[in-house]
């Protein structure tokens, strides 16, 4: 890896290098049999990917906006009805539920994981809402609107705590998506089930992307759902393709949402690496954790539970003065990310909920204070702790940390 002595945020030019005759072949495959869209490439990386993930099904579509959308829209989801998600993701997960026909609604995050609190979503459940006695239905009481779903988002690698969430939507008929676009290959240990699961196996359906910088990534825009659902796989095979059953024959209005042969042929090729690179990105994350270990007041680092395995997508940090750390990491030429900096519900988009500052208040501070480092297969441990360095001589203490730390002292 060549960086002129800096130290990439992400190096996408490594292991395409290293893969550029497999990825090639990919290329002239498809020139020798003009299968570009379709085909044995697309089908072949969705039993690949399918079994990947331990589930019965893969359909391969053009985003990881699309999986989401075509996941909801294939579980039955009716106009205008809630979706409950994070504020703390990425818009698509959200456009994507408009897209659908569904209503966004949030609850708050954990401030450990990041990813949704199931307690928060149990209050929103028993108490922003009720069950009509006549229909059956969860409806808000705010709102009026029938609550049909969840969307839990697998932020930065690591999956949610998926048992309560399970059983909260098992409980009130809810539909369960699991947004795994960031989770390729995490894991968690559900209790109901006695043992690990895959990220992609657990909800009715999930949603994957394989965006350029994901652990999974094609060399453009790509996208699939896992489900065990056969029904609700082939409703997504015609949705992704104009509503086909058949060609000319269509039994729904769809869209034209196909997975590329070619980026198809590649995520299958890299698919083979996949459990290697995750593996090193959680060997980095365990020396980040050793190298800025004993800057806990400073830094605060990422939490793993003992119930998940995360694939580290982004290895995100906590600071109190992330702009002139960010500067300062700049000047040395070390890149940083922030992920995400204005919570959905404070997001222009979305003025039209009605939301307001202090609605969320763990996502609101987080937005504030993570700075994502340097994460990548290969990075080096003289990288690493180049950036630990730079980053515990310009941050500053956190000064929740300190007052949790004196409280527990008994000053």
């Amino acid at each position: 890896m060549t960086t002129n002595g800096k130290i990439p945020f992400l190096d996408l030019v490594t292991p395409h290098e290293e893969l550029k005759e497999e990825l090639c072949e990919v290329f002239a495959a498809a020139l020798k049999t003009a299968a570009f869209v379709g085909g044995v490439a697309v089908e072949g990386f969705e039993r690949d990917f399918a079994e990947f993930c331990g589930t019965g099904h893969c359909v391969g579509v053009a985003s990881g906006t699309d999986a989401v959308r075509f996941a909801l829209m294939a579980a039955g989801l009716k106009k205008g009805a809630v979706v409950v998600t994070v504020p703390n993701t990425f818009i698509a997960t959200t456009e994507a539920i408009t897209q659908a026909g569904g209503h966004p609604d949030f609850v708050d995050i954990d401030e450990r994981t990041y990813n949704m609190d199931s307690e928060k979503l149990r209050e929103y459940l028993e108490v922003k809402c009720f069950v009509n006695a006549t229909s059956g239905e969860l409806v808000n009481r705010k709102s009026g609107r029938a609550v049909a779903a969840v969307v839990p988002v697998h932020l930065y690698g690591q999956m949610a705590d998926m048992d309560p969430i399970l059983e909260l939507a098992e409980r009130y008929k809810l539909i369960v998506v699991e947004d795994a676009c960031q989770a390729h290959g995490a894991e968690y240990y559900s209790q109901r089930e006695g043992c690990w699961t895959k990220a992609g196996s657990v909800g009715r359906a999930a949603a994957f992307s394989f965006y350029p910088g994901k652990n999974l990534g094609a060399c453009g825009e790509a996208g699939a759902v896992t489900t065990n659902d056969a029904e609700l796989a082939q409703k997504i095979r015609m949705l992704r393709d104009h509503g086909q059953a058949q060609k000319y024959y269509h039994d729904v209005e769809g869209y034209n949402g196909r997975l590329d042969a070619i980026q198809a042929g590649v995520l299958r090729a890299k698919l083979q690496h996949l459990a290697v690179w995750n593996e090193e990105r959680r060997a980095a994350a365990r020396r980040y954790d050793e190298l800025l270990g004993s800057g806990a007041a400073q830094v605060g680092l990422p939490f793993e539970p003992e119930w998940a395995k995360s694939v580290y997508h982004l290895y995100v940090t906590r600071v109190a003065n992330r702009a002139t750390i960010q500067e300062s990491l700049g000047k040395v030429g070390i890149g940083t990310g922030i992920h995400y900096p204005v919570p959905l519900h404070l997001q222009k988009a979305y003025q039209r909920l009605g939301y307001k500052t202090g609605d969320f208040p763990v996502a609101e501070e987080v937005a504030t204070e993570t700075l994502s480092l340097p994460m990548f297969p290969g990075i080096l441990h003289s990288q690493q702790r180049t950036v630990a360095e730079a980053l515990l001589a310009c941050a500053k203490p956190r000064e929740r940390v300190l007052a949790a730390a004196a409280q527990s002292a008994g000053f």
